[in-house]
This record gives C-alpha cells, sequence and structure tokens, in this order.
C-alpha cells in the first residue's frame, strides 16, 4: 500500500495504491472514487460489539469498509467530510499511536485498530472519553479540520494544547487535562474550556480548527432554536 495526497492543505485527497489482491480499511463514507474492478465488503471488523464501541465510544463508523484490489491492482481515493489536510502515520510496528475521534480516515490492514478507554480528560476535554489506537505495522492516514501541524517534543518538553485540536499523537507522549486558568468565568469570556498538557518525547499532531466549534456555531445559525 502506498499513498499519494494531492489537494492540499485545504481539501486533501489521498490515492491509496494496491498491489494486486492487496486491501485497504477506510472509514466508510470516506471513499471519493476507485479504480475499476476494486471490490468493496463492509464489516464490523471484529464482530457487533466492537462495531459499536467504536461507533458509540470512538467517534468513527460502526461499520469498517474493506477494497480490494483486484488482479492487476488498483486504487482507492478517500477524503474526510470536512475541509482540511491529510497525514500519513508509517507504523513501524515499535510503537502505537492514539487517535482521537473522527480523525481516522484509512490504513493497511497490516495495522490493528482497536478503542481504547482514555481517561475521564479525554471525556471532559470533548473527545468522547476514548480513542482509536493503532498499532502494527504499515500506513495510517488521518484527517484534520483546517491545516495540520506537527509537534515534536523532546524527552522533558511540554506543550499546553486545546482539547479540540488534538488530532492524534504517539504513545511516547504523556497527557493530562486541566482547566484553563482563570476559573469559568474566564473560560466563558475566552471561549476556552479545558486544555491538555502534553510531555515528550514524541510527536503531536494537532488541527487549526475545532470541530466542536464549527458544529457549535451551526447550531446557533439554525432559526427557532
Amino acid at each position: 500500500m502506498q499513498v499519494q495526497l494531492r489537494h492540499q492543505p485545504s481539501f486533501a485527497v489521498g490515492r491509496i495504491m494496491l498491489a494486486p489482491g492487496e486491501p485497504v480499511q477506510v472509514e466508510a463514507g470516506a471513499m471519493v472514487a476507485t479504480s475499476y474492478g476494486v471490490q468493496v465488503q463492509a464489516s464490523t471488523q471484529g464482530g457487533v460489539m466492537k462495531g459499536l464501541g467504536r461507533a458509540v465510544f470512538g467517534g468513527e463508523s460502526m461499520f469498517i469498509s474493506t477494497y480490494t484490489a483486484p488482479q492487476n491492482g488498483g486504487w482507492v481515493d478517500v477524503a474526510a467530510c470536512l475541509p482540511g489536510d491529510l497525514q500519513l502515520i508509517n507504523l513501524d510496528g515499535r510503537m502505537g499511536w492514539c487517535i482521537t475521534r473522527g480523525s481516522w480516515i484509512a490504513s493497511a490492514h497490516t495495522v490493528n485498530l482497536q478503542t481504547q478507554w482514555g481517561g475521564f480528560k479525554n471525556l471532559f476535554g470533548g473527545e468522547g472519553g476514548f480513542l482509536t489506537y493503532a498499532a502494527g505495522q504499515g500506513p495510517v492516514l488521518v484527517s484534520c479540520y483546517g491545516a495540520l501541524e506537527v509537534v515534536n517534543l523532546q524527552p522533558g518538553e511540554m506543550v499546553t494544547i486545546d482539547s479540540g485540536h488534538v488530532v492524534a499523537y504517539a504513545e511516547t507522549v504523556q497527557s493530562q487535562l486541566r482547566k484553563i486558568s482563570g476559573g469559568m468565568v474566564q473560560s466563558a469570556k475566552s471561549g476556552e474550556g479545558l486544555v491538555f498538557d502534553f510531555a515528550g518525547p514524541g510527536q503531536i499532531m494537532t488541527q487549526t480548527r475545532n470541530p466542536s466549534a464549527l458544529a457549535a456555531w451551526v447550531v446557533q445559525q439554525v432559526p427557532g432554536r
């Protein structure tokens, strides 16, 4: 599996190149187009309960679509529902990544996806309390709303990031949640609420826009709310 990215950074599309007979896991609804002859099959990838857990807790679809190339190979184009960029994470089998809800788009069939409890810090941080944990070997494609930035932390180095702007982070990174200084009154004035304190070593992927803020704005525009 190889991935070619185009139309970056605002409306990124990923073309997944498949060898003959090679499958790829894709988030339901993320497919834009495929070469002729590519077969698709939707499943819960581990049973109904695992699918429900992924949908209810992980923020992803209950079903994962598996696209398999024909004998002459093929390709699958994927994109996120919100405008923004795509980023490739290459897993080497030694370190996994934690992906926030709604950010996983596709991964190689050699990558194992699990919905894991991320603690109350994630629950109150607007991430649903659960994260998608990706481990194994192969490419993983994640999406962001807006532009994507990568923060590289050295051992012991720390950074504070708003909870709604986190896309994914390496499992070597430690994190804790706290209320932004100034209390509830200051939070209401600034529009900020809870932030993550991350400690290195490792990488953190962030997005310049907050999907939850977009959803709140759309609700405010609905007549008669």
